[in-house]
């Protein structure tokens, strides 16, 4: 089953560090912001959610839950790839693959 969750990106983007430093380093107020857009209830009756505690994500769908750090010595300087691995390593664990595109993300979710 594929979920679409439509991501903001121009709302986001004004978090990152050019535009408004959070001295985190890995971009924890565009993570946030993008994370609102996780809380939802799938078709099956699952739940989704993406949250942010410290520098770790932990993706929750229905029952399994991943979870992934944000990691900036290992995906780099830039805040957009520093949160696409973490998100993707978080989808693995609960059982999902991530799809990046532009205004949206997907979620192909194993049944």
């Amino acid at each position: 089953m594929r979920v679409t969750i439509p991501i903001d990106e121009a709302g986001a983007e004004v978090h990152l560090s050019d535009e408004k430093p959070d001295g985190s380093g890995v971009g924890v107020n565009y993570v946030d912001h993008i994370a609102k857009a996780f809380k939802l209830t799938l078709a099956d009756g699952k739940k989704l959610l993406l949250k942010r505690r410290g520098l770790k994500l932990t993706l929750a769908l229905g029952e399994r839950q991943g979870e992934a750090l944000l990691r900036r010595l290992d995906h780099g300087p830039d805040e957009k790839t520093i949160f696409r691995q973490a998100l993707a390593e978080a989808a693995r664990g609960a059982g999902a693959a991530v799809i990046f595109e532009a205004g949206c993300i997907h979620l192909d979710v194993e049944s």
